[in-house]
């Protein structure tokens, strides 16, 4: 789908200047059932009109709009007859470019704050006289640009919300967005609804219709290849084609000998069983051990199992294009990227957002494969995917199933990776995993699971000194994976978990527990 395509109900387009809450915007947009979409603070007005956007929201950001270098909108963007709504950073940049006057300020608002409301707004209608609000700048705004009124003042600022009624630009010190910020999500609402005219219609089932019409029309009579990690993303994706297209999707599942335990089972049983997916499995376990055998290096390890990955799907996909029945060809390759992939993975010039990490999913394919990429899920957040998986009657198993390394349970052995230590391991795992469920913990934290040290340590089992290995409990709290705090577990259950290691997995005597955080640690030990 084209950004245009994204959504054909009400939507808002989101100007990124480079705030570290630009998502966490289009998140409340969205819970609030209204398609929002981000886009580079640059973007043009021809741009953001072929959008359909009913109207603008100006993110916050880190710059000084005195910076040389401070990213600036098109100064046209407010003659398209859109409501805007500047946010922190971008309230400053409507009255620095529209006649106004920002200056440093000697009291600085960080944190929380009491917004007082002076004047009638559609922003603050139904909502109490003073509100809570999260403050998070330096500059302020000391002289009104032309045409614009204040609306609610702080402490610090007697402009912390201002509005130009005829043509309805509007900007907030403050961030509604937060949690922070109790009632912010109300006044966004009344953003959305009562200043942009959008209709709460954005729901997954309307995604998953609108999906389906737009796969069908692009496939045609062709065919449609996936590579099947068992995940949430990549099991979503599956389900939503397959119930656009049907057996016009074939999934390829490639076990590469570093899964968890049952995992290649249940992944079979799931879609070829349950949903009836065309599936081909291919179990290249021993290749990929083969060419681990004997490296401890983790980039290396990583770099093996990517590269080796590539070529067995390309074999197997080669396979497929060989069965061509002239009916249609295998002309797409479907992949589960997410929205937070896209937004990350694009470094836009001049953008302040500029490339946090480059995603395995996004930047195209090996040229030779010939493929064209399919990707319907790359406008949606985690939970939207969820909810569409919860929609397509996916098991709750998997839709809220945690997040598992790409390498798999390779990054999750220290040093180099061997048949025995991989045994241990997923024992090891699956205890974690069983007990987390069964004291109803799996689903409230990020990740939990287990990290072999093939470093040995003397032990006691029975009457005899043993010389074993040493298992790690990793179990940490987070949003997005981009930072973590370890979850203080009650000690029940971390006793439950390490008893149960100790008793039932052989050449293991000892169990930690890693109470680091990210950063400065990683959520992976490699």
């Amino acid at each position: 789908m084209s950004a245009e395509q994204a959504f054909q109900g009400s939507k808002v387009v989101i100007l990124d200047f480079g705030s570290q809450y630009t998502q966490v915007i289009a998140r409340r947009v969205r819970e609030s059932r209204v398609y929002s979409e981000i886009l580079p603070f640059n973007s043009s007005p021809e741009q953001i009109h072929a959008t359909g956007a009913k109207g603008i929201l100006l993110s916050g950001g880190p710059a000084s709009v005195f910076s040389k270098n401070a990213p600036r909108n098109d100064p046209a963007i407010f003659d398209l007859g859109l409501p805007v709504l500047g946010i922190c950073y971008g309230v400053q940049l409507i009255a620095h470019q529209l006649g106004g006057i920002v200056e440093f300020s000697d009291k600085r608002e960080y944190g929380p704050g009491t917004l007082r409301i002076i004047g009638a707004s559609p922003l603050f209608e139904g909502l109490p006289s003073e509100i809570m609000v999260w403050n998070s700048h330096g500059d302020r705004l000391t002289r009104l640009p032309p045409g614009f009124a204040s609306v609610a003042s702080t402490e610090n600022s007697p402009f912390a919300a201002i509005q130009h009624a005829e043509k309805s630009i509007f900007g907030l010190q403050f961030h509604p967005e937060v949690a922070h910020t109790p009632l912010g999500k109300d006044v966004l609402e009344n953003f959305l609804y009562r200043a942009c005219g959008c209709s709460p219609d954005w729901t997954m089932g309307s995604f998953i219709e609108q999906s389906c019409h737009e796969i069908r029309e692009r496939v045609g009579v062709d065919k449609v290849v996936l590579g099947l990690s068992g995940g949430v993303d990549s099991s979503v994706a599956a389900a939503l084609i397959h119930q656009a297209i049907g057996d016009q999707l074939t999934c390829i599942f490639v076990n590469n000998g570093l899964l968890r335990e049952f995992e290649a089972e249940t992944v079979q049983k799931i879609f070829r069983e349950n949903f009836r997916v065309s599936l081909k499995y291919v179990d290249a376990s021993k290749r990929f051990l083969g060419k681990l055998e004997g490296v401890s290096d983790p980039e290396i390890k990583r770099k093996i199992i990517g590269t080796e990955f590539v070529r067995v799907f390309e074999g197997a996909t080669e396979e497929l294009k060989a069965t061509d029945d002239g009916l249609g060809k295998y002309r797409f390759l479907a992949q589960g990227t997410l929205y937070p992939d896209v937004i990350e993975s694009v470094s836009i010039s001049g953008n302040p957002a500029e490339l946090i990490k480059s995603h395995h999913n996004v930047g195209g394919l090996p040229e030779k494969m010939h493929f064209e990429l399919l990707e319907p899920l790359r406008h949606l957040f985690k939970d939207e995917v969820r909810h569409v998986g919860l929609e397509l009657e996916l098991p709750r198993e998997v839709v809220f199933r945690q997040p598992f390394p790409g390498p798999g349970l390779a990054v999750r052995i220290l040093g180099a990776v061997t048949n025995e230590y991989l045994t241990i391991l997923r024992h090891a795992d699956e205890i974690v995993e069983s007990e987390m469920k069964a004291a109803d913990w799996y689903y409230r934290v990020w990740q939990s699971f287990a990290v072999l040290l093939p470093i040995r340590s003397v032990g006691v089992k029975g009457d005899q000194r043993t010389y074993e290995n040493t298992v790690v409990l990793r179990i940490v709290e987070s949003q997005d994976g981009m930072t973590a705090n370890w979850v203080k577990v009650p000690y029940d259950i971390l006793s439950r978990i390490a008893s149960r290691i100790l008793n039932e997995v052989k050449l293991v005597n000892r169990v930690c527990y890693d109470i680091s955080s990210k950063p400065p640690s990683t959520i992976e030990w490699e």
